[in-house]
């Protein structure tokens, strides 16, 4: 039993770094690095994780760490596959060694607007992520082949995404923030959410953000 009582406590520090944060929340990559890293902050500046995209992997692997010291490991995201069209996301507590849920994305649907399905640990699609305006993307893409001008669309053309489950009602909002590089981005909790869904979402907003930064 003491075993057990253990495991729990580990597994319910692990979730509680990504619970009840104080949103929003911002996704800052860093530019002096050749791997996708980011840090997150909470709205007072707060350190709340630094995540780390794994160079020269045929499939996606992502390690989130409690800082940027990357002195404890919290989770894993890796993919099932790796082409990226139609692959799915896994992700893990690193402490429990527990896979509690995934991301998948929508294939041939994302080609014109993305989208994504957030599946629960027994398989089940409880969200979805919608980019609110394809047009944006398109525009950003033709725009961004102008000289001189292409490079500023990072100030004027910026995405957004929402969480909404499967009747419509929206949680989060995912926008990517005026900057010269497209390198912050700003995740808002719109209504509130059970924990363990909220870990869930957050993961699955930090393996998205990383997709759809790499596609432009």
């Amino acid at each position: 039993m003491q075993v057990s009582a253990l495991l729990l406590s580990l597994e319910k520090i692990a979730f509680m770094v990504l619970q009840n944060l104080n949103y929003p929340l911002d996704f800052t990559f860093k530019i002096t690095t050749l791997s996708s890293d980011f840090n997150i902050t909470d709205r007072n500046g707060n350190y709340v994780a630094y995540v780390r995209q794994k160079m020269f992997k045929l499939k996606e692997d992502v390690i989130v760490f409690n800082d940027e010291s990357r002195s404890k490991e919290l989770f894993r995201i890796q993919a099932n596959q790796w082409i990226d069209f139609n692959a799915s996301y896994s992700m893990t507590d690193l402490e429990s060694g527990k896979n509690f849920g995934r991301l998948a994305r929508r294939g041939m649907r994302s080609i014109w607007k993305s989208q994504y399905d957030i599946v629960d640990q027994n398989d089940q699609v409880k969200y979805q992520i919608n980019e609110d305006n394809a047009w944006t993307k398109i525009l950003d893409g033709l725009v961004g082949e102008i000289p001189v001008v292409g490079m500023f669309t990072g100030y004027f053309l910026n995405p957004s995404y929402t969480v909404k489950d499967n009747v419509g009602k929206e949680y989060f909002r995912l926008k990517k923030m005026p900057s010269l590089f497209g390198r912050k981005f700003q995740l808002d909790r719109l209504i509130d959410i059970d924990d363990s869904d909220e870990s869930l979402v957050v993961l699955s907003f930090l393996m998205m953000v990383l997709l759809e930064r790499a596609r432009g």
